[in-house]
């Protein structure tokens, strides 16, 4: 049975909130389309952060990636949207998509898009 395509990120509770440590993710196979010729786009898809509360849950980011292929993006607008959608999910410490797109016309395309939480005074004494 195939799975079904899903913006639906699903998270965990981190297992030590306490300590800061890195997560990192690659996506080989993400696609969307072009907006303007409807032509496939292809890219690897990478994610770092360093979770705050809540991990992400990596069959839901999957199924999340997935959805993107019969929609039509920029580089520039689909790699900021999984960054904000993520973030609104897991409200990490920090967080970094980068989009490595294929060559199209002769030109390769990163996009890098970075969210850094702004941490209150009470925060930083804590810490």
């Amino acid at each position: 049975m195939p799975a079904r395509l899903s913006k639906r990120l699903e998270v965990f509770s981190n297992p030590n909130p306490e300590r800061d440590y890195t997560i990192e993710m690659e996506c080989p196979e993400f696609t969307c389309l072009c907006p303007r010729t409807g032509q496939p786009d292809f890219a690897t898809i990478r994610i770092s952060y360093v979770p705050y509360r809540r991990c992400i849950e990596l069959k839901s980011l999957k199924l999340y990636l997935w959805s993107y292929r019969n929609e039509g993006a920029f580089h520039e607008a689909v790699t900021n949207k999984i960054l904000d959608d993520l973030v609104t999910a897991c409200r990490p410490r920090n967080m970094r998509v980068s989009g490595d797109f294929y060559v199209r016309g002769g030109i390769h395309t990163i996009v890098t898009a970075v969210y850094q939480k702004k941490r209150t005074p009470t925060e930083r004494i804590r810490e």
